[in-house]
């Protein structure tokens, strides 16, 4: 295969939840871009139409669902409806995610708080993956990307305390090796991107404090996660699962 076959997802299905903005959005971009047909899910109508709208003037093929992910039987429904229209499901990207609404101590966090970013980070990750691995495990393949983070594999307290967050993403980080082990064998790789702090919408509100953090002086592009998300999407990564790929601008490096 030349290097342009490899890292092609022409005609590939591929499942992108938390696609209204931000990451979410650019890897969707970064898919359609390359000839995937896109199925897009966010809770955000507004931002999610937005989302496809752009991604249809270029001649991209998509439909999208508002769907919350932490709602197991409505992403059951929804795979089954990808694979009612396309015959399969070759992508699925786990993105959804939120962090904790005010950065703290544990002893400081409030508990319904916890409980919802662990449901959306976490719960969402393994409803949107069950149903995904079904479709893939019965046709013979299938590309899975959870979307975790560099305090998936570090602790952020030094510089911003979020212990919900940190135990979801550590845990998605961890539930992606042993979900790569489980499907191994099924032709079904599954790796994590793991993000540093990027500049989306409205975040960070002020960004200070993270670009001194970052060794690169300077926070992420969201386009700059696209490169990565067609690597682990593509048959460019076919010899590897239950890795994180870590994209921080030097972050983890200290």
């Amino acid at each position: 295969m030349t290097a342009a076959e490899i890292f092609s997802v022409q005609g590939k299905v591929a499942l992108v939840t938390g696609a209204a903005k931000g990451l979410g959005r650019a890897m969707a971009e970064a898919l359609a871009e390359n000839g995937a047909r896109l199925w897009l899910v966010d809770r955000d109508d507004e931002g999610l139409e937005a989302t496809a709208q752009s991604l249809r003037e270029i001649g991209a093929e998509v439909s999208t669902q508002r769907t919350d992910v932490v709602d197991l039987f409505a992403m059951d429904a929804l795979v089954q409806d990808i694979v009612a229209h396309h015959g399969r499901l070759d992508i699925a990207i786990a993105n959804a995610g939120i962090s904790d609404r005010q950065p703290g101590r544990l002893h400081e966090t409030d508990p319904a708080d916890w409980a919802q970013v662990l449901d959306v980070n976490l719960n969402g990750v393994y409803h949107t993956c069950r149903a995904s691995l079904e479709a893939m495990q019965a046709q013979g393949s299938g590309k899975v990307i959870t979307v975790a983070s560099m305090w998936g594999l570090a602790a952020p307290a030094g510089a911003f305390p979020r212990p919900a967050y940190a135990a979801s993403k550590g845990a998605v980080v961890n539930l992606t090796r042993e979900m790569a082990l489980h499907y191994a064998k099924d032709n079904i790789q599954i790796n994590a991107l793991c993000p540093g702090i990027f500049q989306t919408e409205n975040r960070p509100r002020d960004p200070s404090a993270s670009i001194a953090y970052t060794p690169m002086g300077r926070l992420g592009r969201p386009d700059e996660i696209k490169g990565a998300t067609l690597f682990l999407a593509s048959a460019a990564s076919d010899f590897m699962t239950g890795q994180t790929l870590v994209i921080d601008g030097g972050v983890l490096a200290r």
